[in-house]
């Protein structure tokens, strides 16, 4: 019988930190739709960037095994070439708090909402790809996660391709585009697994966390830790802000994501 795979709570730091596509805030690939008005931008989230170690205390409080932190590549490389010290030293200390209260941390480097300075179709350009190593590489040799994983929700860094409501209305050959991109994401992935250890991984929605045993990688991610706004929000959460306090959404947290 195959190995269970670690199945982590899963959240967006677009979603839920707050901070991001506004007035002198990090930029993403979402400026653009989010300026003609195509989809609400993420607003200050359920300011999570202050606020992390309240989330996770109750994580931990709730038998939770483990999170996923998809960090922000946009805050943590804001301009190309500059790097955001401080914000890499936060992830690193809410990643540390997380271990003291018996959760598994996993991060996943690359998010959904890349930096606007890679462009609306970053993954279609053969340079972004020893760009995304080197930015890897950093975040990897920095942050002490117990594991991790090159994409979140990989299959949306294509969405713009073929994606009428998020891509350019305009674009002809969008398959073809799609198909490139996909070649410039397996690339990444395959220099990335040659120079570090990653675990294989696959992000799943809340609803469908009972089918997470038939997945034949090392983490399940599930998109539920805490729901956030804008485009990347997840469909529900574990975790919700009552006035000041968070608390616990429902009666339980489901038997799979629970410490066993």
């Amino acid at each position: 019988m195959p190995n269970q795979p670690r199945v982590l709570a899963s959240l967006s730091a677009y979603a839920c930190e707050g901070g991001f596509d506004g007035r002198y805030q990090p930029a993403t690939c979402f400026t653009p739709t989010i300026s003609l008005g195509r989809h609400p931008g993420p607003g200050e989230g359920e300011g999570l960037w202050t606020d992390y170690e309240s989330v996770l205390d109750l994580a931990s409080e709730s038998g939770l095994f483990g999170v996923c932190l998809e960090v922000s590549w946009a805050r943590l490389e804001p301009r190309r070439g500059h790097r955001d010290e401080a914000s890499l030293e936060r992830y690193a200390r809410v990643i540390t708090h997380a271990k003291e209260r018996g959760l598994h941390v996993g991060v996943a480097t690359i998010d959904a909402a890349w930096p606007a300075w890679l462009g609306l179709e970053a993954w279609l350009m053969p340079w972004v790809v020893p760009v995304a190593l080197e930015y890897v590489a950093w975040v990897v040799a920095t942050l002490p996660a117990d594991t991790f994983s090159v994409f979140a929700a990989r299959d949306f860094l294509t969405r713009g391709f073929l994606d009428a409501a998020a891509g350019p209305p305009w674009r002809r050959g969008a398959e073809r585009d799609a198909l490139s991109a996909a070649m410039n994401l397996d690339e990444i992935e395959l220099q990335s697994r040659a120079a570090a250890s990653f675990a294989s991984s696959v992000e799943i929605d809340l609803d469908d966390v009972s089918e997470s045993a038939r997945y034949d990688v090392e983490e399940v991610h599930v998109r539920s830790l805490v729901r956030g706004a804008g485009p990347l929000r997840s469909a529900r959460g574990l975790l919700a802000r009552r006035g000041s306090r968070w608390v616990l959404v429902g009666d339980e947290v489901p038997l799979e994501l629970r410490r066993r």
